[in-house]
C-alpha cells in the first residue's frame, strides 16, 4: 500500500525495554546515524542502578529518548512521539510520559502472563483498550526476530539478542533514516564474530522492511537535517567531552596528563577514556579508592604534570581532605565531580545537582576553591578545559561540575581549531636567584617548581605556611594573613573570567537565573514564553566560585529572579546570601531532569500573579 510522507521539525523517541533488551544500544545508534545525517539533536539514556535487575521487572527498566530536530534543540524532549515498549514494564514505567495521542510500537511477544504479572497488569493492556487514546502498533518483534536470522543456526538466547536491532529496523523506516552507519557498525563490533554482525544486520533489514510492507503502518515521517554553522562536527557525550577537554588542556600547555581515579558511576567514563590516549603521554591511574586516587593527582602535580581527578558525589565527600591539601600547598589539580542524586550511595544512575554546597562549603577550614560547571554534553569540553586554564595560572585546585544527565547525554559538537582555545599556563620556575616558595605573582599564585631544580629545594604539607618562605607556622597573625590571602587569589579569578550576559532585556519583570544542565530545558522554556507574547530574560552561570563581578549588578535589575534547581535551592541559598536578592526557586530532586513545560509553567504562575 502506498505510505504518506509528513515532514515534521523534530521528533521525540524513546525506546524502553528490560536492562537485557539493549535499548541503550538501539538508542545510541538512532543517535549516531542521526547526528550523520545532520540532524541537531539531545539524549537522555535512563537506565536501572542493578547490574541485571530481575527481567520483566518495573526497577529493571532501561530507556533511552532521543529529540532529533532539522533547528536546535536543547533538550531530549518533554513527551516522546514515538514509545517503544519492548515488554509490559517498559509500557507500565513509560506510558505516563508519552504524548497524548502519541505512538506505542509494542513486542506483542513479550506481553506473556508472567510478564504482565510482573508488571501489575491484572488484563493485556494490548487487549483490554486501556490504550485508546494512543496509536497501537503491535509487532511480534521476538517471532520475527528469530525468522529473520534462523538461518545462521544462532540458539535461542543469541536469536532474541538481535530483537532490538529489529526494533532499530521500525524506527529508521519509520524517520527516513539510512541503514548502512548502523551495518558498518555492526561489521567493526563484531569483526571476530561475523555470524553475530550479520545476524544483527539480518534483524535491523527485516525491521526497515516490516515497516515498508506492513499495512499497519500508513504514515512515515521525515525529520530535514538541521541549518548548523560551518565546522567539523561530531557527535559526543558529555563524558568524552569532558576527557577531550583535560587532554586538549595538556597539549594546549604542553604539560603531561595524569589522572588518577576509582571508578564510580557515572564518572567512570572519563578513566575509560582518557586511557585509551596512552599515544598522547596520558598516564592513568585506577587507585584502590578515592583518597588514594586524589592524593595520586596530587603528587603528579608536585612532580609536573597536569593533574586531575575525577569522581561523583560520595567520592567528593572522602576527597575533602586531600582539597584541602591541594589548597594548603597551592598546587594546580582539577577535581571533575559528575554529580548524582544523594545523599549515600543515593540514586546511582540518575541525576541531580546534589554538590554544589559540598563543592564551595565543604572542606574543614577556611579553603576556598574555585568552582565551574558545564551546562550541556558538548559544554563539558570548553568548562573542563577552563578548569585547567584556571588551575594552572592560580596554582590552586579547581573543581568542574558535570551531572549524569549531561555526563551520559549526547549532542552534535563542533570541533574547534587549536588556534580557538586560549593559552594555559605551563611553566616552571628554574632561577634560583630571589626565590622563595610562597613568592607571589600578579596573580597572587606562588611558582611551580618541579621537585629536585637546583637550589629551589621546599617544603610541602598540610600544615599551615609562614608567608613567603613556606616555612611551618603556628603564628596566629600569619595564620590570619594566609587565609586571607588564600581567599583574595580565588576571588581575583573574577578579573579573568568573562563577564556574565544575559539573553534577552537586561532589566525587567523576570529573570530565569540557572546553572549546570538545567541550561536546555530552561532554554527551551524561554523560547516558548517569548512565542506566546512573555518578556522573560535568561542568564546561565558556568562560574559558581567565584561569581562573574558583574552578577550583581545584573539581579538588581529584575523584580523577580527565579532559579531552576535539580536540589533544594543551594544556588538560591548562595544568591541571596552574596546578593540579599529574595530570589524563587524551582527545584524537582526525582532524578530526572526538568522538562521545559515544568519551568514555563511556574514563569507564568510568577508573571501573572
Amino acid at each position: 500500500m502506498e505510505k504518506t510522507v509528513e515532514v515534521l521539525k523534530s521528533a521525540t523517541i524513546r525506546f524502553a525495554g528490560d536492562s537485557g533488551d539493549g535499548m541503550q544500544i538501539a538508542g545510541t545508534r538512532f543517535t549516531e546515524t542521526s547526528a550523520f545525517f545532520g540532524n541537531d539533536l539531545n539524549t537522555f539514556p535512563d537506565y536501572p542502578a542493578e547490574i541485571r535487575a530481575p527481567a520483566g521487572t518495573l526497577f529493571g527498566v532501561s530507556g533511552f529518548q532521543i529529540q532529533f530536530s532539522s533547528s536546535d534543540v536543547y533538550t531530549p524532549g518533554d513527551e516522546p512521539d514515538v514509545l517503544i515498549a519492548m515488554n509490559p514494564a517498559a509500557l507500565k514505567v513509560n506510558i505516563k510520559g508519552l504524548k497524548p495521542h502519541g505512538t506505542i510500537i509494542a513486542n506483542e511477544d513479550a506481553f506473556s502472563e508472567k510478564n504482565l504479572k510482573l508488571a501489575g497488569y491484572d488484563t493485556n493492556p494490548l487487549e483490554d483498550e486501556s490504550l485508546t487514546g494512543y496509536k497501537l502498533i503491535k509487532v511480534p518483534i521476538t517471532r520475527a526476530t528469530n525468522n529473520a536470522v534462523q538461518e545462521l543456526g544462532l540458539n535461542a538466547k543469541d536469536s532474541n539478542r538481535c530483537k532490538n536491532f529489529y526494533a532499530l529496523g521500525i524506527t529508521y523506516w519509520l524517520y527516513d533514516r539510512p541503514l548502512e552507519i548502523t551495518m558498518q557498525w555492526l561489521e567493526e563490533k563484531f569483526k571476530k564474530n561475523p555470524v553475530i554482525a550479520d545476524a544483527n544486520i539480518k534483524a535491523l533489514k527485516a525491521g526497515y522492511y516490516f515497516g515498508e510492507t506492513a499495512e499497519i503502518f500508513t504514515t512515515r515521517y521525515k525529520v530535514k537535517p538541521a541549518n548548523l554553522p560551518k565546522g567539523t562536527y561530531r557527535n559526543i557525550t558529555g563524558n568524552h567531552a569532558a576527557a577531550m577537554g583535560i587532554l586538549a588542556a595538556s597539549l594546549k600547555s604542553g604539560l603531561p596528563l595524569f589522572l588518577g581515579s576509582y571508578p564510580i558511576t557515572p564518572a567512570s567514563d572519563i578513566l575509560h577514556d582518557l586511557s585509551s590516549f596512552k599515544n598522547f603521554g596520558v598516564k592513568t591511574f585506577q587507585a584502590e579508592d578515592e583518597i588514594a586516587a586524589i592524593c595520586a593527582a596530587i603528587g603528579a602535580s608536585f612532580g609536573g604534570s597536569l593533574a586531575l581527578t575525577s569522581t561523583s558525589g560520595p567520592g567528593m565527600a572522602l576527597k575533602q581532605e586531600a582539597i584541602g591539601l591541594a589548597v594548603m600547598v597551592e598546587l594546580p589539580l582539577v577535581i571533575a565531580d559528575i554529580q548524582r542524586g544523594g545523599p549515600s550511595t543515593g540514586l546511582p544512575t540518575k541525576t541531580e545537582q546534589a554538590d554544589l554546597f559540598q563543592s564551595i562549603l565543604g572542606r574543614n577550614g577556611e579553603c576556598p576553591v574555585p568552582v565551574v560547571a558545564a551546562s550541556s554534553p558538548a559544554d563539558c569540553f570548553m568548562m573542563m578545559f577552563e578548569a585547567a586554564r584556571i588551575a594552572c595560572r592560580f596554582m590552586t585546585p579547581v573543581i568542574f561540575l558535570s551531572d549524569g544527565y549531561i555526563a551520559n547525554g549526547a549532542e552534535p559538537w563542533k570541533i574547534p581549531h587549536e588556534n580557538e582555545l586560549p593559552k594555559i599556563q605551563g611553566e616552571f620556575r628554574t632561577e634560583k636567584e630571589g626565590y622563595y616558595p610562597y613568592m607571589r605573582d600578579e596573580f597572587l599564585a606562588r611558582p611551580w617548581v618541579k621537585p629536585g631544580t637546583p637550589g629551589l629545594e621546599h617544603r610541602i604539607g598540610g600544615l599551615e605556611k609562614q608567608n613567603i618562605t613556606g616555612n611551618v607556622s603556628y603564628d596566629p597573625l600569619n595564620h590570619e594573613f594566609m587565609v586571607k590571602l588564600r581567599a583574595e587569589k580565588v576571588k581575583n579569578v573574577e578579573n579573568y573570567i568573562p563577564l556574565a550576559e544575559v539573553d534577552g532585556d537586561t532589566e525587567g519583570e523576570l529573570l530565569i537565573l540557572g546553572w549546570g544542565s538545567t541550561y536546555g530545558s530552561i532554554t527551551t522554556a524561554r523560547e516558548r514564553l517569548i512565542s506566546k507574547g512573555y518578556n522573560v530574560s535568561r542568564l546561565h552561570l558556568k562560574y559558581l566560585n567565584p561569581f562573574q563581578k558583574n552578577l550583581g549588578e545584573i539581579l538588581s535589575k529584575f523584580k523577580k529572579v527565579l532559579i531552576p534547581e535539580l536540589n533544594l535551592g543551594q544556588l538560591r541559598h548562595l544568591i541571596r546570601a552574596e546578593f540579599l536578592v529574595d530570589a524563587v526557586g524551582l527545584n524537582k530532586i526525582q532524578g530526572l531532569p526538568f522538562k521545559a513545560s515544568e519551568i514555563e509553567r511556574k514563569v507564568i504562575e510568577l508573571l501573572e500573579k
